[in-house]
């Protein structure tokens, strides 16, 4: 679904902009104003994470959305109506990203058919390794909806075979160690770790942790089929408001 998506869309773009909100934060009703931004400026798919106390892979930023998010009385119903609200409303796909606490505290199939009534496309869930997704890859086939996994630079190319085998729609490749947020240098070395990841998988490749620019983005162009923009935004939403992320997306392009 996601994958075909993605296929077609590049034929038109060179590479394909995704972003990451935190849902509830600063509020839901910003949250909403925020999708429609950056849809108006031209993202092609967004990340629309439920906010989790312990967000081991994100950095201070998210971290912080999370917490206020949380501190306002966010929850996974809310976010679930918000998410299924703008599937509706905007022509791209949208997915969850959040961590498994919070899809087992729910009940996995309840999660995925929940998702799939809403109009997600896929979830990306950082801290379930493959191993032990089989639930929660049965429950995602079912409802017809892609287990987005994640490569990062340590990854062995074994590993990474294993990861592509199960894995949805496209991988989230993660450009260096730690969380996100942080500098990300982009180099040879990191191109050649995509061109290790495209090897391993004929899937579409997106690169997050550290995609701040348009400079960035013009690095990945031939080397990622998406690149991921989350912290950025946030930090840019805090400092001036919505028309900084709209003015920031438009440049990316």
């Amino acid at each position: 679904m996601l994958e075909a998506y993605v296929k077609e869309r590049r034929k038109e773009r060179d590479i394909l902009l995704m972003t990451h909100i935190v849902l509830g934060y600063p509020s839901f009703e910003e949250s909403h104003n925020l999708v429609k931004t950056m849809v108006e400026a031209g993202v092609d798919l967004m990340e629309l994470q439920i906010p989790f106390s312990e967000p081991i892979a994100d950095g201070p930023v998210i971290l912080h959305a999370n917490q206020q998010a949380l501190a306002a009385g966010a929850t996974v119903k809310q976010c679930m109506d918000f998410a299924g609200d703008v599937a509706r409303s905007y022509p791209i796909p949208f997915l969850f990203m959040s961590y498994y606490n919070i899809l087992f505290k729910y009940g996995v199939e309840r999660f995925a058919e929940e998702m799939n009534r809403r109009g997600l496309k896929g979830a990306i869930v950082p801290d379930l390794p493959p191993e032990e997704a089989n639930g929660y890859l049965r429950a995602m086939e079912r409802f017809g909806l892609d287990p987005v996994f994640i490569f990062s630079p340590t990854t062995p190319d074994t590993r990474m075979g294993e990861i592509a085998a199960v894995g949805r729609g496209f991988i989230y490749c993660v450009a260096r160690k730690g969380v996100t947020g942080l500098d990300t240098h982009f180099t040879r070395q990191l191109e050649e770790y995509l061109a290790r990841c495209r090897r391993a998988t004929s899937l579409p490749l997106a690169l997050g942790f550290g995609v701040k620019n348009r400079t960035d983005i013009d690095f990945l162009r031939g080397k990622a089929d998406i690149a991921i923009i989350g912290t950025q935004t946030i930090r840019l939403m805090d400092e001036g408001g919505i028309d900084a992320v709209r003015a920031f997306i438009e440049g990316l392009r």
